[in-house]
This record gives structure tokens, C-alpha cells and sequence, in this order.
């Protein structure tokens, strides 16, 4: 196997060290996401995906489970388990629908409100906020690179795309 020299900050790295950078790399990401997570819980209680949840109903009150799932990217059947949650803590409330009772519509209490108001910021997370601030060609393009990581990979976990990150 040929062995790819690269030309980086002033020096020479074989394929296999700058894989390994890149890895490193991949780490630190899933690392500040976790430590977020982690601030988020011993400071207002909740976890990541659950703050991200509540920020969803701040910035539009009144979304039903589906539509929250899609802004969380998440499997329904999570969500419903999160709201769950969040409303035996009283974090937020369900109201049914007058014109379809079927329909259930979602809202903060006040004691999500504040969960919002105090917790540590981004309440999306810092990787989906990161990946917020690129410019479009740059995410496209990061899109592009991580399929082809993804194709490359002997063992895949597809379902794991619609896992928020603390679970993984």
C-alpha cells in the first residue's frame, strides 16, 4: 500500500498521521459535546436533547410531537418519550387540539421557560450550532466528506443519525 505524503503547516505528514489527526479531531468534537451535555445537567436539571426540546417550544410555542421531532432530528418515538419526561417534571404542558383532538399541541410552563432562560448556552448544543455558522459551501461540502467516510466504513450504524448525541 502507497503511503500519500501531504503537505500541511510547514511539514510532511503520511496519510496515515493525518488520519489519525482528523480522528483526533472527530474526537474533540464528540468530547465538547459531551462536556456541554454535562453542564446543562448539573446546571438546570435536564439533559442536552431535553434543553434542545424546550428551546424548540420557546422559539415556537405550540408545535406538535412530529414537527418537534423533525427540529430535533430525532425518531418520533424518542420525542414522545422526552416530552413524557418533560411533562411529569412539569416543564411543559399538552393541550388538545378544539378542532382535532387528535392533534396535541405542546407549550413550556414556566418552569421550562427559566430551564431556557438559565441554562448554559447554545441550547441546541455546540456542534449544531457550530455546523449553523458555516458558510453553506463549507457545510456542503464537510456533508460530501463525511458520506464518504460513512461509504469507507466496513461496520454502519444508519439509525444512529436520528440519535441525539449524549445517547451515542
Amino acid at each position: 500500500m502507497a503511503t500519500v505524503t501531504v503537505r500541511a503547516s510547514g511539514g510532511s505528514r503520511s496519510n496515515g498521521e493525518l488520519a489519525l489527526e482528523v480522528l483526533g479531531k472527530f474526537r474533540e468534537v464528540f468530547r465538547a459535546a459531551k462536556v456541554h451535555f454535562g453542564s446543562v445537567q448539573k446546571s438546570v436539571g435536564v439533559s442536552g436533547a431535553q434543553l434542545w426540546a424546550l428551546w424548540e417550544l420557546q422559539q415556537q410555542p405550540g408545535l406538535r410531537v412530529s414537527a418537534l421531532a423533525a427540529r430535533l432530528s430525532l425518531r418520533q418515538s424518542t420525542v414522545s418519550n422526552l416530552i413524557d419526561q418533560l411533562a411529569r417534571a412539569k416543564h411543559l404542558r399538552r393541550e388538545r387540539s378544539e378542532s382535532d383532538l387528535r392533534a396535541v399541541r405542546l407549550y413550556l410552563t414556566r418552569s421550562g421557560e427559566k430551564i431556557v432562560r438559565t441554562a448554559p448556552q447554545p441550547a441546541r448544543g455546540v456542534l449544531p450550532d457550530a455546523l449553523e455558522s458555516l458558510k453553506a459551501k463549507d457545510l456542503k461540502e464537510l456533508d460530501v466528506r463525511l458520506a464518504e467516510v460513512l461509504r469507507a466504513m466496513k461496520v454502519r450504524a444508519p439509525g444512529a443519525s436520528k440519535t441525539h448525541l449524549e445517547d451515542i
